[in-house]
């Protein structure tokens, strides 16, 4: 686990889009994992510029997004889809085709599940992926427990969880959905390269669970360290516990 600190958030995102323009570019064909949330926005905003002043070419590029809400339909404007439409994929020229999503409308939950996993697979897994981390630990929606799930599967999303979701909602507690459907440890685990984002002092003890706690699901994100080729970026104060 390699472990960088940057002087600002924006530095850190800007380095971050630079750094998957360049996997792009290698491997135009390039399976890439991507999260949502309030971490990636900044990333999502200059992979935009990059795209805007034609230096990064997304016409081959195929993505795999963590995971969706249950129960919300792709175009809810609460739905990790409709984010990712606002955030990057309406911006750029990535084929229709080459976007994979869950679909957090399905009344087979397990199915959906099932059919994620086998078209990641057909796609050789990922190449890249990259992640935020949860205030408790998570990462992606594998929350902590006292076991985790390996594959694709349906969870329950924890209070914090939840909050950290409100913006999506309206900051209405009521309309958060309690569960969603992700990408298990081991489909993450797998990719490749690794690069994980975190910023704050809320992030802070996560961090530090994550790099020198013990490897456990009661801190999904420290199984990371098992990983052979994970780079952390933080600012100063999600590092400070380190």
């Amino acid at each position: 686990m390699r472990i960088r600190v940057f002087d600002s958030e924006r530095e850190a995102a800007a380095t971050c889009a630079q750094r998957i323009a360049r996997a792009v570019t290698a491997r135009p064909s390039l399976v890439l994992g991507l999260p949502t949330g309030r971490t990636p926005l900044n990333v999502y905003r200059e992979l935009v510029e990059l795209f805007t002043r034609g230096g990064l070419d997304w016409a081959q590029v195929r993505t795999f997004n963590l995971d969706e809400f249950l129960g919300v339909s792709a175009d809810d404007a609460g739905s990790f889809r409709a984010y990712m439409e606002r955030h990057l994929f309406q911006h750029v020229n990535l084929s229709p085709a080459n976007i994979h999503f869950l679909d957090g409308a399905v009344e087979d939950a397990e199915a959906e599940c099932a059919r994620y996993e086998a078209r990641l697979a057909e796609a050789g897994g990922l190449d890249l992926v990259l992640l935020g981390l949860g205030s408790n630990g998570h990462l992606a929606f594998n929350e902590p427990a006292d076991g985790l799930r390996a594959r694709c599967h349906r969870t329950r999303l924890s209070r914090q969880t939840r909050e950290a979701n409100l913006m999506l909602f309206g900051d209405d507690p009521s309309r958060v959905p309690m569960e969603a459907l992700t990408l298990g440890m081991a489909s993450i685990l797998q990719a490749r390269q690794a690069l994980l984002l975190a910023f704050g002092e809320a992030k802070a003890e996560a961090v530090r669970g994550m790099v020198k706690g013990p490897v456990s699901p009661r801190c999904p994100a420290s199984f990371l360290q098992l990983h052979p080729d994970v780079e952390v970026w933080l600012d100063p104060a999600a590092a400070r516990a380190l």
